[in-house]
């Protein structure tokens, strides 16, 4: 008989270890990456997606499209809006102007904590909808129209 762990049960101890980590720190805002998780605990990626599910059940955390899961705090406001429209507030909160450069993908990948590839496809949905002027490669993407915002009465 060898002498290997039963995967049993991994995923509950790794969602038991994941919720310690968010309650000693409440300043924590995601979790780690599937890549960490599975490089710290040895495991595969369905272990972690797992894990994750069970952290999602107990509404400790929550899958974020295009970015790593988010915690869930009691009380705690989340965006939970597509990153398109956070990307586009960029042009409001920092007091861009048309024709001013819009920050790099590489920028805003850190700002929103996520991978340069979705922050282009958000970006290139902004393009589309008239928001920016296209980028490109070595090419500066600028600020073609200021967002509308729809007031809620």
């Amino acid at each position: 008989m060898s002498q290997q762990a039963n995967p049993r049960g991994t995923f509950l101890k790794i969602a038991v270890s994941l919720k310690r980590q968010i309650e000693s720190n409440p300043d924590m805002t995601e979790l780690p990456s599937l890549a960490e998780v599975m490089r710290s605990h040895e495991v595969s990626r369905g272990v972690v997606l797992r894990a994750f599910g069970v952290l999602r059940e107990e509404g400790v955390a929550e899958p974020a499209p295009g970015e790593r899961w988010r915690v869930v705090r009691a009380g705690a406001p989340a965006d939970r809006r597509p990153l398109d429209q956070r990307i586009a507030d960029v042009i409001t909160t920092d007091g861009l102007k048309v024709g001013e450069a819009f920050p790099s993908a590489s920028a805003l990948a850190d700002r929103f904590g996520v991978s340069r590839p979705t922050v282009t496809k958000a970006l290139e949905k902004l393009e589309t909808s008239g928001l920016l002027r296209g980028g490109g490669q070595g090419k500066v993407r600028t600020v073609r129209a200021l967002p509308v915002r729809e007031e809620r009465f």
